[in-house]
């Protein structure tokens, strides 16, 4: 179940941050605070706006530390840098190899870094989120990449909607424009014990909740993209419901169950 729009309040820490704050909070249809105390469990969540950025963080005394979508630093700029390029196993799922560079629509965006590691090797990507919450995180994300000189340019090739994927799907425009592949990561009960996937979870969880049309979507871009649809599983995960892969790609801790409808050239 989603987050009620009671759950979550708009905040601001400085004057920068404000006027972000004001324009959200009437966008969103959120409650806007002028002061606020993250001990405070009025509202489960707090979207907070400073000078050139937005995140989210759960309220309480033993709360995890804030989410934001950041493609500039920390473990984003890490795998930017020595991540293994066309070597990682997204490359090869989604098929890039030589000069081929498929264009890619991510369905599923969340915190954006995965279409950011695929637009960092040369894809144009779509980003499509659902959640206004997360799509607001994505926005402000974007924005601080397209002011950053290391990171613009891959920030270029990325855009943004705010959409039910399976409505996007089923748009005319998109019917008739056809994405090469489709890249799908349905939000599914996690394993991994580490405190950023556990932080990341809990606050996911809350705003969006499970995706319960996980079949309906794949069933929908198996209809819509050109060459392939690619889904991001936990390694032992089962398939989703319906039409079975093609091939699967598996790592450590997560697969990708690749379904091909023509070959990339």
């Amino acid at each position: 179940m989603s987050t009620t729009p009671t759950d979550v309040a708009v905040c601001y820490v400085d004057e920068a941050g404000r006027e972000d704050a004001q324009l959200l909070a009437v966008r969103l249809g959120l409650p806007l605070l002028d002061q606020y105390d993250l001990r405070d469990e009025q509202f489960a969540q707090l979207l907070i706006c400073e000078a050139g950025s937005r995140r989210l963080q759960q309220t309480g005394r033993k709360a995890p530390g804030p989410v934001l979508a950041d493609f500039v630093s920390g473990a984003v700029a890490h795998r930017r840098k020595f991540g293994g390029g066309k070597g990682q196993m997204i490359a090869k799922a989604v098929g890039i190899k030589g000069g081929i560079r498929p264009q890619v629509m991510d369905v599923t965006a969340g915190l954006g870094r995965d279409s950011f590691v695929l637009a960092t090797l040369g894809c144009e990507v779509q980003m499509v989120e659902r959640s206004p919450i997360i799509h607001a995180l994505l926005e402000s994300g974007l924005q601080q990449a397209q002011r950053d000189p290391e990171v613009a340019d891959i920030a270029a090739r990325m855009q943004l909607v705010n959409a039910d994927s399976i409505e996007w799907l089923n748009d005319s425009q998109t019917v008739a424009c056809r994405p090469q592949v489709i890249y799908v990561d349905p939000m599914f009960p996690h394993t991994d014990k580490s405190a950023l996937v556990k932080k990341e979870m809990r606050v996911f969880r809350d705003i969006v909740g499970d995706d319960q049309d996980s079949a309906a979507l794949l069933e929908r871009a198996l209809t819509i993209a050109e060459y392939r649809v690619v889904v991001k599983r936990p390694r032992k995960a089962p398939a989703i419901e319906g039409q079975a892969p093609s091939y699967q790609l598996s790592g450590k801790s997560s697969r990708y169950d690749i379904y091909t409808l023509k070959s990339l050239s």
